[in-house]
């Protein structure tokens, strides 16, 4: 019983999570690549706790509370801002899965070591041990995923700093947590309702807004495509810009530069349209041009160069997920 009380709980919730999505952004190999980070992190973790923590002139109490939260949040923080600079993760939504993956890995492995050393513990402290921590672990994480995502939304560079009031946040709570500034039981009766119930609500926003975002995205690129493909494009400020462009580049570069604007497009549409289709629950790939599409956009990019692109970006009509697109189109869903 113990056993279950420290696993199945958060694991349940996780499934949850992942049943909720209903774009299916996240795909079950990359839920278990966070697991498995999580579990690597706790391992981490303890290593820090016995062999850095441990031996400094500080109680336990002090440990738990105050040095415990930042090593163990930050540890787990490291698997999200991986996952948000590396622009694999389009969404609020999908950055909420696999931050609970994290922390449930993180976890298990944490209370499978307490198990061994706790075998004749009560089912009451497990389900402050066991349950309680457990949930933290992985809500937090989540939380903290779905705040630094949106932070690194508003700046497409993602300087690390956005990631500072994120990482903040879940060490706020899990101080909170360990300051036990209830009895142990009502601590973790309160966290069991409070966090689930913040984060599903959170979750349940954000994907309504990635719906919005997904619509209406999808009929303005529709609309660019249709004008960048018209006669009229030359006389629109677009095209005068790229006409100007021309005293500045050669004339193969500009034209590079054109197509590049139509393939970006061309490929948003269909990541847009892949989602919608899912959301529908037609898991269908993506059309097998695709792959020759996201080639054409890597040499058009490198024909292009650096400043050519640094020139280009005041027309760019795509987004901040174009990366993420491209992460989706190849079949890292």
């Amino acid at each position: 019983m113990n056993t279950v009380i420290a696993i199945a709980p958060v694991l349940v919730l996780l499934l949850t999570l992942v049943l909720m999505d209903s774009f299916k952004l996240v795909r079950p190999r990359a839920v278990g690549a966070a697991l498995l980070w999580g579990a690597l992190a706790a391992v981490a973790a303890a290593f820090v706790y016995r062999y850095i923590l441990q031996p400094l002139p500080v109680s336990d109490r002090a440990i738990a509370r105050y040095f415990s939260p930042v090593t163990e949040e930050g540890l787990k923080g490291i698997a999200i801002v991986y996952l948000i600079v590396r622009r694999r993760v389009g969404f609020p939504v999908d950055a909420a899965v696999l931050g609970f993956a994290v922390g449930a890995g993180f976890a298990t492995v944490e209370n499978l070591h307490y198990l061994s050393n706790l075998e004749d513990a009560t089912i009451v402290l497990w389900s402050v041990r066991g349950l309680g921590t457990a949930v933290l672990h992985g809500a937090t994480t989540s939380i903290a995923a779905m705040i630094a995502k949106t932070a690194a939304d508003r700046c497409r560079s993602v300087p690390v700093v956005v990631f500072a009031p994120a990482v903040g946040a879940a060490i706020g709570i899990h101080s909170a947590f360990n300051h036990l500034l209830l009895p142990p039981v009502a601590m973790t009766g309160l966290l069991l309702i409070v966090l689930p119930a913040l984060l599903i609500v959170v979750f349940e926003r954000s994907e309504r807004a990635t719906a919005d975002w997904i619509g209406a995205g999808l009929d303005l690129d529709l609309e660019m495509l249709q004008l960048i493909n018209s006669d009229i494009f030359r006389h629109t400020r677009l095209g005068t810009y790229l006409e100007e462009l021309k005293q500045r580049f050669p004339g193969p570069i500009v034209v590079d530069m054109f197509c590049l604007l139509r393939v970006e497009l061309e490929l948003s549409i269909q990541a847009k349209a892949l989602m919608m289709l899912r959301k529908e629950g037609l898991n269908v790939p993506a059309h097998p041009d695709t792959r020759r599409g996201l080639e054409e956009l890597s040499a058009l990019e490198k024909s292009i160069g650096k400043t050519g692109l640094l020139a280009l970006g005041p027309l760019h009509v795509s987004t901040h997920r174009d990366d993420w697109h491209r992460y989706l189109l190849a079949g890292g869903r």
